[in-house]
């Protein structure tokens, strides 16, 4: 099964979206649009598995050229990934200024 260009940029734009999502509920992360597609496919894996682990159904799926993309497990997992990262990292620490 192959996929078209136009296919893959579509499935590009769609996890760079749902991993921007995950990475502003996640606590947010430094980078740019690559990293939110890195952490959107890595989100929609991870989410995909916690999902079929605890028997959840696929909930807001996109298809695009037959391949399926869970969006909201995708926003989730990325979410997840992005608050793991910082648990384990120690995360950035912000000092709130009150004015």
């Amino acid at each position: 099964m192959t996929i078209t260009l136009t296919g893959l940029l579509i499935l590009l734009v769609i996890a760079g979206i749902c991993g921007a999502i995950g990475r502003a509920i996640g606590g947010g992360t430094g980078g740019g649009f690559f990293v939110s597609i890195a952490v959107g496919f890595v989100g929609a894996l991870l989410g995909t598995f916690i999902a079929g682990y605890l028997h959840l159904p696929e909930l807001l799926m996109v298809s695009v050229e037959g391949r399926a993309f869970p969006i909201l497990w995708s926003i989730i997992g990325a979410s997840l990934f992005v608050a793991l990262v910082h648990l384990v990292s120690g995360g950035t620490r912000r000092r709130w200024r009150y004015q």
